[in-house]
C-alpha cells in the first residue's frame, strides 16, 4: 500500500479506474426484463367484480378474447346494477336467458374500434360509429345541480377515461339499447307526431321510411327526417290531414310525386344519415324533393333552416329542436323542427369545399383539426366520396404549427398526395357538397412546390375546365394590387397571406341541377414529390371573388379589410 501511495497522482487514479472496471465485470448485472404491465379490457373486467356481468356478456358472445388483444378500443361499460336493470326490462332472470344475438348486438353497441376520450366528445354524435354500426350520441345533463355526460340520451357516465392497455373505458349507469325500429315506426310510436304520420301514409312515404337498410350497402339506404309535431302544425293553422290537403295538394293526388303535398313531405327527408353535428356543418342540405335543398346554418347553439337575407330583408328560419333530435332509427336519424317551413326558390350560393372534409378523415379524432395534428394515410377502399386510379393512398395532414411544412392553409390542414401520377394516384375524383344550380367561378388553392411536380387539369362532372394548375407557381406577394392579380386568374385566398399557398381560377361552370357533383384532378406529368391541396371554391359569378377570405390556420373567415 505504501508503494501505491508513492506513485504519482495520475497513475494512482488510472489504477483505481481499472480496479473498479474489473470489479464491475465480475459482478452479476441485474437487468429488468419486462414490458408494460397495464392490463387490457377483458383482464381489467376480470379484476373488478363490479363489472362481472358485462364480462359475462363478453364471455357468452365469445368477444372476451378479442377485447383482450392489442388494439385501440373504447368501451362504454355498464355496471352490474345497469345490467340487472336491463334483465328486468327484458323479463329475464339471467343473461343466459337472453337470445345470443341480442347479447352480441348489446356488446357491439358498447364498443368502438378507436380510442375516444371524453375530451373528444362534442354535443352530438361521436365521430366513430360503434362496432354495431350505429353512432352514439353524447350530451350534457344537470340533475339536482349535478352535471354529467350522457350517452344516447339515457346513460350517464359515472367514471371516465380509464386507461387500459388496448384503449379506454367509460363506465355508464344504464345499458344502451340498439335502435331496431325503422324511421316510420319510430315516428308512428310518438303520439305528438300523429299528424305527421298520417301525412307520411297519405303520400306513400311511410312505406319508404319503413324499409330496413341493405346490410351490403348501408350508406345508400340511410335517410334522415325533419319532422313536425302536432303543436307545430297547429301553430301554422293545420289541425288535420284535410287541412294539409286543402293547402298543399294542388293535384288532389298526394301519392303523385309532383303533388305539392308529396313535395312538402319529400322536402323534409334527406337522402343521407345526418345527425345534428352533420347539419351544423352542411350549408345546403340535399332533400328527396327533386332539385330542392334546405339551407342550414349554426347560430350559436341553434341550427336554423332556411334563414336567409333576401333583398336586404331577413327571412326567419325554422330552428331544429336539439333536445328532441338526434334520435337513431334502424335506417336513419330523426330530428324535430320548431316551426313549419316550405320549399324556397334558391339562388346560387357559394360553396367552400375543403378537400380534407371527408367523413373518413373526420373519424381520425386524435389528429383531425386538433392542436396536436399529424398525418394519417387511408386507402381508396376506405372512402365513400373519393375515388382514384391507382393503388396508392392519400393522406390527411394537419400541421401542428399551422405553418411550417405546408404553410398557412384553411384549418391548418391539407390533402396530401404523395405521387400524383399514373400508377399511384391519378384522376382523383371528389363528390362535392350540394351546389345550387347557377353559374360559378371555380378556384383551387394548393401549396406550391419548388421542384418535382407539374401541371394539373381540373374536370367538373367530366368536363375539362379551361385553365390548368401549375403546382410550381407560388402566390405573388409583391405589391401587385389584388384586383389586378384576380384579373390574371390568381388570388391570395387566406389571411394573413402565406407565400407557400396559392389559389388558381380554373374556369367558370354552369351548374344545371342542384345536387352533389364530381370534381376531378388529373396530373399531366410524373410527380415525384407531394402535392398538397387546400380548398375548392365555387363562387357565384356575380359574387366578390376575393372576399371573404379564409382564416389562415383557423376555421372561419378572416376579418374584412
Amino acid at each position: 500500500m505504501k508503494r501505491i501511495l508513492r506513485l504519482p497522482r495520475l497513475l494512482r487514479l488510472t489504477l483505481l479506474f481499472f480496479i473498479v472496471l474489473a470489479f464491475q465485470n465480475c459482478t452479476e448485472q441485474k437487468i429488468k426484463e419486462g414490458t408494460d404491465q397495464t392490463v387490457n379490457i377483458t383482464d381489467y373486467l376480470r379484476q373488478n367484480e363490479q363489472y362481472s356481468m358485462f364480462l359475462e356478456i363478453l364471455d357468452l358472445t365469445n368477444y372476451a378474447s378479442f377485447m383482450n388483444t392489442y388494439g385501440t378500443y373504447t368501451l362504454f361499460l355498464p355496471t352490474n346494477e345497469a345490467v340487472k336493470a336491463y334483465l328486468k326490462d327484458v323479463g329475464a332472470s339471467s343473461l343466459k336467458e337472453v337470445p345470443i344475438e341480442d347479447l352480441k348486438n348489446i356488446a357491439k353497441l358498447h364498443i368502438l374500434d378507436q380510442k375516444v376520450n371524453t375530451t373528444d366528445f362534442t354535443d352530438g354524435k361521436i365521430a366513430t360509429p360503434s362496432m354495431y354500426g350505429q353512432y352514439l350520441i353524447t350530451g350534457a345533463s344537470n340533475i339536482n345541480g349535478i352535471s354529467s355526460i350522457t350517452v344516447n340520451k339515457i346513460s350517464s357516465i359515472v367514471a371516465s377515461n380509464i386507461e387500459v392497455g388496448n384503449g379506454v373505458i367509460h363506465v355508464i349507469d344504464k345499458v344502451m339499447r340498439v335502435a331496431d325500429k325503422t324511421l316510420a315506426k319510430t315516428i308512428e310510436d310518438n303520439p305528438s307526431l300523429s299528424l305527421f304520420t298520417e301525412t307520411l301514409k297519405a303520400t306513400g312515404w311511410y312505406d319508404k321510411l319503413n324499409v330496413p337498410i341493405n346490410k351490403d350497402d348501408k350508406e345508400k339506404n340511410y335517410l334522415s327526417v325533419l319532422a313536425q309535431t302536432n303543436d307545430v302544425f297547429k301553430a301554422a293553422g293545420f289541425n288535420s290531414l284535410a287541412d294539409l290537403k286543402k293547402r298543399y295538394s294542388h293535384l288532389n293526388d298526394p301519392m303523385n310525386p309532383k303533388d305539392s303535398l308529396n313535395l312538402f313531405v319529400s322536402y323534409r327527408i334527406l337522402p343521407r344519415l345526418m345527425y345534428l353535428a352533420d347539419l351544423a356543418i352542411t350549408p345546403a342540405l340535399e332533400t328527396m324533393a327533386p332539385l330542392e335543398v334546405i339551407s342550414a346554418k349554426l347560430d350559436k347553439e341553434t341550427i336554423l333552416l332556411n334563414e336567409e337575407v333576401f333583398n336586404g330583408v331577413l327571412e326567419k328560419g325554422s330552428s331544429v329542436n336539439r333536445d328532441l333530435s338526434d334520435i337513431t332509427a334502424s335506417n336513419g336519424a330523426l330530428h324535430l323542427v320548431d316551426a313549419n317551413f316550405a320549399i324556397k326558390k334558391r339562388l346560387p350560393a357559394p360553396v367552400y369545399f375543403d378537400f380534407c372534409d371527408q367523413p373518413e378523415f373526420r373519424k381520425l379524432t386524435s389528429i383531425f383539426r386538433t392542436a396536436i395534428g399529424g398525418r394519417q394515410s387511408l386507402a381508396k377502399s376506405q372512402f365513400s366520396d373519393v375515388t382514384w386510379d391507382g393503388t396508392d393512398v392519400i393522406t390527411y395532414y394537419k400541421d401542428p404549427a399551422n405553418g411550417g411544412t405546408v404553410g398557412f392553409g384553411w384549418h391548418g390542414d391539407c390533402l396530401e398526395i404523395n405521387r400524383l401520377r399514373d400508377g399511384n394516384v391519378q384522376n382523383i375524383a371528389f363528390k362535392t357538397p350540394v351546389i345550387i344550380k347557377g353559374k360559378y367561378k371555380v378556384w383551387i388553392s394548393y401549396r406550391a412546390q419548388t421542384t418535382k411536380v407539374g401541371l394539373v387539369k381540373v374536370f367538373f362532372d367530366g368536363k375539362e375546365l379551361p385553365r390548368q394548375i401549375n403546382m410550381l407557381e407560388f402566390v405573388n406577394t409583391s405589391s401587385i394590387p389584388e384586383r389586378v392579380l384576380e384579373s390574371q386568374g390568381y388570388k391570395r385566398h387566406v389571411s394573413p397571406t402565406s407565400s407557400k399557398m396559392n389559389c388558381r381560377l380554373v374556369g367558370t361552370i354552369d351548374v344545371t341541377t342542384t345536387a352533389r357533383h364530381t370534381l376531378t384532378l388529373q396530373s399531366q406529368s410524373a410527380f415525384s414529390a407531394q402535392a398538397w391541396f387546400d380548398v375548392a371554391e365555387f363562387r357565384p359569378v356575380d359574387m366578390d371573388q376575393l372576399y371573404p377570405k379564409f382564416q389562415a390556420g383557423g376555421d372561419g373567415f378572416a376579418p374584412m379589410p
